[in-house]
């Protein structure tokens, strides 16, 4: 019931892996200086084989908005992830669906999404100096779930098996978005810890996850 994504996916049998488990979407990171960067044309052949329900994100952090929507383009994606400091005009130009990610820190408060464009789902994660999203630190869950109250969100940073259940009860997100979380390596998915994710998601809805129709998730 809860959207899922599955994001820094690399390999076409990670990306079918998650759609046989009931991703609504799996991610893409185009921002070169991340260990799970994918160049586009490789992004493109894992999407074009995926079944049509599961949308594709591609993520970005401070890159030129002509270059996030030929990509978009490109490699057919439903939605732009928009991980930098992008301004709500930066977000308006964008062809596609925006995901806003918004970096939570230890002094953050639910002003935090206010600047954010209001068309976009916000996306909430945990701050780091030098990395964009990946890091596997927990945000504030009593924080997020107030934002949630105010804002569609999409909650991310250090959700794994082991915490995914509490999450969702504590904050009740528009949808889930982990990574690290369910990874051997960086941008290397464990099948595992893939299943164990979603079994935990499926226990926490107290039902078999929906797959969501392309075009009513907020990543598509």
């Amino acid at each position: 019931m809860t959207p899922v994504k599955i994001c820094g996916i690399t390999r076409s049998e990670d990306a079918a892996l998650a759609a046989r488990l009931g991703a609504a979407c799996v991610g893409f990171v185009f921002w070169p200086q991340s260990p799970r960067f994918v160049e586009p044309a490789a992004a493109a052949d894992i999407l074009a084989a995926l079944p049509p329900h599961v949308a594709g994100v591609g993520v970005f952090v401070n890159q030129a908005i002509d270059e996030v929507n030929a990509i978009a383009d490109r490699v057919g994606l439903g939605a732009v992830q928009l991980h930098g400091d992008e301004s709500a005009d930066a977000c308006a130009r964008c062809t596609r669906r925006v995901i806003k990610a918004v970096r939570l820190s230890a002094g953050s408060t639910p002003d935090a999404v206010d600047a954010v464009w209001s068309r976009a789902t916000v996306l909430l994660d945990a701050f780091d100096p030098v990395r964009r999203g990946g890091t596997g630190r927990s945000v504030d869950w009593t924080l997020a779930a107030r934002i949630a109250r105010r804002r569609r969100t999409i909650l991310s940073g250090g959700l794994r098996a082991e915490n995914v259940a509490e999450a969702v009860r504590h904050v009740a997100p528009y949808g889930l978005d982990v990574s690290s979380g369910v990874e051997s390596r960086p941008g290397i998915k464990a099948p595992e810890r893939m299943r164990a994710f979603f079994e935990a998601v499926i226990a926490a809805t107290g039902a078999a996850l929906m797959v969501t129709a392309l075009g009513a998730s907020p990543y598509s």
